[in-house]
């Protein structure tokens, strides 16, 4: 049986100490793949992949870990967030075991609200994270007391300190930013211009958001269907759309792993190759023998 894959997302970006011991609690049963940490977005993206009772322990650990270092009432970052551990998803390797990453995501949704923390279950694209992020946690409480939400698992009041954690099973998909040379609207303008809603990419979610550590603005860009929607490709409407804004692009970056076709498909669009797949990676056809 394949592992599934977790991409739990935490709002520290900045302490070392803080973001070592989370990878320490995470790989604590499940084995970690990658760490991605943004001090201007205030938040580590970590990647692990392990059996479903090892993915469970392993991210109860890091939830537990997260509640007790970081506090939300002294928490700056431009990431929109609603908790400590902001996100859990469980993602499958293959689509077949969907349905078991769902499984799994409720056993761990349930565990995490016997914390004591509200749970979420999220299921996109209707009830995805931003259904949930909207206005922020202050917003979020408003929503709960009100009664227009109520959580799957846990109290129906926010932590004080540690929020509310989002939690559900999703099909892989990308995280892919690309920065930019200009002002903050330049940023907003274009997220606004290739993100699906907006008319531009099919499954992609964008947002606009200022990098003031780094002098840059940033297109922070969720693809989750990268097979109609290929990486390399909005990168290069975006540098087009930057430069009719008066920008340009800096540079991009992944956050976690990417799926070997997307990259397999960037490398024969620029080397212009015809009938090109993975069958043509010398490493992947020595992996498949």
């Amino acid at each position: 049986m394949l592992p599934l894959e977790a991409v739990p997302n935490f709002s520290e970006g900045r302490v070392p100490a803080t973001i070592d011991a989370l990878a320490e609690a995470l790989g604590s049963r499940a084995r970690l793949l990658d760490i991605h940490c943004d001090p201007d977005h205030n938040r580590s993206v970590f990647t692990l992949v392990g059996g479903e009772e090892e993915l469970v322990e392993s991210l109860l650990a890091g939830v537990r870990l997260a509640r007790e270092r970081i506090d939300l009432r002294s928490h700056e970052g431009v990431h929109p967030r609603i908790g400590v551990a902001d996100i859990v998803p469980i993602v499958p390797i293959v689509p077949a075991d969907l349905e078991r990453a769902r499984r799994v995501s409720r056993e761990l949704g349930e565990r995490i609200g016997s914390l004591g923390l509200p749970v979420f279950l999220y299921d996109p694209p209707e009830r995805g994270p931003a259904f949930y992020r909207r206005g922020g946690g202050a917003e979020l409480a408003r929503r709960l007391a009100a009664g227009e939400l109520v959580p799957d698992f846990g109290p129906d009041r926010l932590d004080p300190s540690a929020g509310a954690v989002i939690v559900g099973a999703r099909a892989p998909l990308i995280a892919f930013n690309v920065n930019l040379r200009g002002p903050l609207e330049l940023a907003r303008k274009v997220a606004s211009e290739i993100r699906e809603s907006g008319g531009g990419f099919r499954g992609v979610r964008a947002l606009g958001l200022d990098l003031p550590r780094a002098g840059l603005v940033q297109v922070s860009m969720n693809i989750e269907d990268w097979q109609a929607s290929p990486p390399h490709e909005i990168l290069d409407v975006i540098g087009a759309r930057a430069r009719v804004h008066g920008g340009e692009v800096a540079g991009s970056e992944l956050v976690g792993l990417i799926p070997v076709g997307a990259v397999v498909a960037a490398a024969g669009a620029r080397l212009a190759l015809e009938l090109f797949d993975p069958s043509r990676v010398l490493e992947l056809r020595l992996l498949g023998d």
